[in-house]
Parts: structure tokens; sequence; C-alpha cells
């Protein structure tokens, strides 16, 4: 079974949305690079950037830190 990561959702959300990294990260007031580190679980987004990074995503912070469905995981 593949062990799901935020970053892995973050990513997967932000492709989905047809967004940047950098794009991602001058929404959120944040650099690329942090951006990167947390999508590759090398950092998590801190609690003042949860809520907004998950409203530019489309979803909310509680789906954002969910695991996802049994299906759902590879």
């Amino acid at each position: 079974m593949k062990e799901y990561r935020i970053g892995d959702r973050i990513r997967e959300l932000r492709k989905q949305r047809s967004l940047t990294q950098k794009q991602t990260a001058d929404a959120l007031g944040v650099t690329q690079q942090a951006v990167c580190r947390w999508e590759r679980n090398q950092a998590l987004p801190g609690a003042a950037h949860l809520r907004p990074l998950a409203s530019l995503l489309g979803t909310t912070a509680d789906a954002l830190l969910a695991d996802p469905p049994e299906e759902d995981r590879g």
C-alpha cells in the first residue's frame, strides 16, 4: 500500500487547477521553494497558510489533511 502524504495531495490539486508552484507561492505570499518543500513532503504548510492554500486548491483544510479513502491509496 502506498503511503499517503499531504504533499502528494497538494501537488495533485495544484496540477488539477493548472497552477504552477510559482503561481501558488505568489498567491500565498511564500516562496516557490516553500511550495516545492511541501510537495516533496519535506515540510508542512504553517497554520497561517493552510486555509488559504486549501481555498486556492478548491478544497478545505480538513480535506487537505485527511487521509484519502482506501481505494485512492494506490
